[in-house]
């Protein structure tokens, strides 16, 4: 019953969008190229292509990046949009986009229903257009958080983090024999540090961790999947229809808001109590420096609902992409053992033998560690494509194509990091490859000069968090190496079979064999 009510909704939808929106004229000849892409039927052609989307898109893309050449348009059929969406594939095009036309280019798409509930009208950092809200939040999070002080001041912070790992594989060790599968642990140990940047307090209860990961798991997946539907036609109707859908949002924001709001609570009572002490370089957790700031389009605090969801995502954005990067790390160590064997050589030679702890002064001497997490973020990046950007006027790449004024445009990470006509043995894992001058790594992961990779983005949208992501995951494989030897579970093995999720993690989580490294 309700079915063709909801197909005639949309029907309606497209009807009155294209009847109010004016054509536009064919390019000329001798004029930039709208990106091309295959043609697409109206109404029917976007049902049809909604379908062909849910199958997977990467497989589509290279197809059609194969017929038509590194830049692409396809129609989108959810939002709504004058303009097809745009995926780039090419090194070059992407640095024009990304960088050289940073600032055209640092807009976001116009967020679908959903997403402005889920951020209180965009008033966090990953979905908020370019303007002064970002500007407010990033420079606040770049300058009170994530500067190089602060984050050698936070250094304890990480080494509890460390500890929680150990003490859990340690554990885990003893039940089962050695074999520990570890996304779990990993997941944990990610989780408790972000929230403890986020609200300044460490969770020591397991259980009370598990329940904050599992809300937020749910919440960011529903973000990026489960939550769509609810975006489908007039909201009166998509209420009625999707009624189950709404309840379970409802009851993930409720029990989010009852996790997190103590936490903004005790520290609104901590902040007042210290307001006239002067800092000590310590760490300030992220909830206090956000508490200091105005909504720029109100002039007023941001409230309670809105703290809760911009430290949540501190917390989501760090949480998964770090867990899956270490354990596709640690899935190639274990895979390949010459790794591993070189890495404990290089641990050797710069902390020395009797030292139980690789310390993190101790991580710029190793080259060749950087090299293994830089190639595990080349072969594995956590997210195959940015968060789709938004071009704020007419661009031309490379004198061809022209990205017009409000088109959603989307760059393929994992394909470029994966791309035989820049990489030798493209979907080999080689950490050598980053070593060809010396001992010196040879990549500009950040993309500022010529982007080759950029598993955390590029320009002016470029993760806030990068620098950060790569201290915590040097600091945790060299001290996973060094403390532990890693084997291969017998007749288990390593697949590094990929599977989307929110990140995309290995299909198969990685079980290891790990026992205490004796010759140290």
């Amino acid at each position: 019953m309700w079915f063709p009510i909801f197909i005639l909704s949309l029907f309606l939808t497209f009807l009155f969008k294209s009847l109010l929106s004016p054509s536009k004229p064919y390019t000329k000849l001798d004029e930039p190229i709208l990106p091309p892409g295959p043609t697409s039927i109206p109404i029917i052609g976007n049902f049809i292509w909604l379908h062909k989307l849910a199958s997977g898109i990467e497989p589509i893309l290279a197809g059609l990046h194969a017929k038509y050449g590194p830049v692409v348009s396809i129609p989108i059929p959810i939002p709504f949009s004058s303009h097809p969406a745009v995926f780039i594939n090419d090194h070059s095009l992407a640095h024009q986009a990304l960088v050289q036309n940073g600032a055209v280019c640092a807009d976001r798409p116009p967020p679908q229903p959903i997403t402005k509930l889920i951020t209180n009208d965009n008033r966090v950092i990953f979905s908020s257009g370019y303007g002064a809200t970002w500007r407010l939040l990033r420079r606040n999070l770049m300058s009170e958080v994530l500067n190089t002080s602060r984050l050698k001041s936070s250094a304890s912070s990480r080494k509890w983090a460390l500890d929680i790992l150990l003490n859990r594989l340690d554990q885990s060790v003893s039940l089962n024999g050695g074999v520990v599968e570890v996304l779990e642990h990993f997941r944990i140990s990610f989780t408790s540090l972000l929230v403890y940047m986020a609200f300044g307090v460490k969770v020591e209860d397991e259980a009370k961790m598990k329940e904050i990961i599992h809300v937020q798991r749910r919440y960011i997946f529903g973000l990026v999947r489960g939550f769509q539907t609810l975006n489908l036609g007039p909201r009166w109707l998509n209420k009625i229809l999707f009624r189950k859908g709404w309840n379970q949002f409802y009851e993930i924001r409720k029990q989010q808001k009852l996790l997190l709001l103590p936490f903004i609570q005790a520290r609104k009572k901590v902040k007042q109590e210290t307001v006239d002490k002067k800092n000590d370089g310590s760490m300030i957790p992220y909830v206090d420096t956000l508490m200091d700031l105005e909504d720029p389009r109100e002039n007023r605090a941001f409230n309670d609902g809105e703290l809760v969801d911009q430290c949540s995502e501190i917390v989501n954005s760090g949480t998964d992409t770090m867990s899956v990067t270490l354990q596709w790390t640690m899935a190639n160590v274990v895979k390949y053992p010459c790794v591993q064997k070189r890495l404990v050589e290089e641990i050797k030679r710069v902390v020395g033998v009797g030292n139980e702890e690789v310390k993190e002064e101790d991580l710029p001497k190793m080259h060749y560690l950087k090299a293994v997490v830089t190639e595990a973020l080349r072969l594995h990046p956590p997210g195959h494509f940015l968060v789709p950007h938004s071009v704020r006027e007419d661009i031309v790449l490379d004198g061809r194509y022209l990205l017009q004024k409000n088109c959603m445009v989307n760059f393929m990470v994992a394909e470029m990091g994966r791309d035989p006509n820049v990489w030798d043995e493209a979907l080999e894992f080689k950490p050598e490859r980053f070593m060809s001058d010396g001992d010196n790594v040879q990549c500009d992961i950040t993309g500022s000069k010529e982007i080759k990779m950029i598993p955390f983005g590029a320009g002016r949208r470029i993760c806030p968090g990068w620098s950060l992501s790569l201290i915590l995951l040097e600091y945790l494989v060299a001290n996973l190496i060094w403390k532990y030897e890693w084997e291969a579970v017998d007749g288990v093995g390593v697949d590094l079979t990929e599977k989307q999720e929110a990140t995309w993690v290995m299909k198969n989580p990685l079980q290891a064999h790990i026992s205490p490294r004796l010759n140290k």
